[in-house]
């Protein structure tokens, strides 16, 4: 079964790009997307145990994906975040991995890093099986 994946991107062009590219190379259904920090964690919170995978921009039409971080970190075991952005600094990696996210890849050189990471994760329907 497909790896179920939620976006946050507040970027339309790059959502619609996105979006396919997950699902052609990375097993994914995209279930879900938001563009702003508040819409992604009520997503996330009122979705409990339905996702395996969010993706997550840093920077956001309202909000950050640091916002997202704290917002999701009692998420489910099996449930991983990762941090897609254009500013994927050291100072902002150290951020993101001390408030749980599992990964930080640059958008503008790190997208293989992307799908091989979610390639990598089991693709059996986690989230669906155990909700």
């Amino acid at each position: 079964m497909a790896l179920i994946a939620f976006l946050v991107e507040d970027n339309k062009t790059i959502r619609d790009q996105l979006i396919p590219t997950l699902e052609e190379l990375t097993n994914a259904r995209v279930l879900g997307a938001a563009e702003t920090e508040l819409e992604a964690v009520h997503w996330m919170t009122t979705h409990d145990g339905m996702w395996d995978i969010a993706v997550v921009d840093m920077f956001l039409k309202e909000g950050s994906g640091l916002g997202v971080l704290r917002g999701c970190k009692d998420r489910k075991p099996h449930q991983r975040v990762v941090i897609l952005s254009n500013y994927a600094t050291p100072d902002i990696r150290a951020q993101c991995l001390a408030l749980g996210a599992d990964a930080i890849f640059d958008k503008s050189t790190e997208l293989e890093a992307l799908f091989q990471f979610m390639g990598s994760m089991p693709g059996n329907g986690t989230a669906t099986s155990s909700s």
